[in-house]
């Protein structure tokens, strides 16, 4: 019986995994980039100008949105630390999506190099 490290292990085989130096870049050329984590984890703090749809729900939310829909779309896919998002590009790879890539270390390894992150405030009742 597979585990659940099995599955991501297998899937990073299939998949490309971009290094963290090379996220900026990908993340500038994308058409979409997406973070697969859950809600709480996402408005903890995420990669500015991701858009936010959890694991779960993605090949739901890319089949039945038109603006997803393109399979020649750039995607930069992101979770905690890159499990989540292997098995999703690997699920997106499979539904015809051509040009998916996930950052290796995932958000996790973003906030260790010190890189820039978005957190929503609450506003000030003062």
């Amino acid at each position: 019986m597979k585990t659940a490290h099995d599955l991501v292990t297998d899937a990073k085989t299939r998949i490309h995994e971009i290094a963290l130096q090379d996220a900026d870049t990908a993340i500038r050329e994308a058409d979409v980039v997406v973070d697969v984590r859950e809600a709480d984890e996402f408005h903890a703090g995420h990669i500015a100008g991701a858009i936010h749809i959890p694991r779960g729900l993605l090949e739901f939310k890319l089949s039945n949105d038109p603006e997803l829909s393109a399979r020649d779309l750039k995607l930069v896919l992101y979770c905690k630390n890159s499990g989540r998002a292997a098995l999703a590009a690997q699920s997106l790879q499979e539904m015809g999506y051509l040009q998916v890539v996930s950052i290796q270390g995932g958000f996790e390894a973003w906030c260790e190099a010190g890189k820039p992150v978005v957190k929503p405030a609450l506003p000030a009742f003062d």
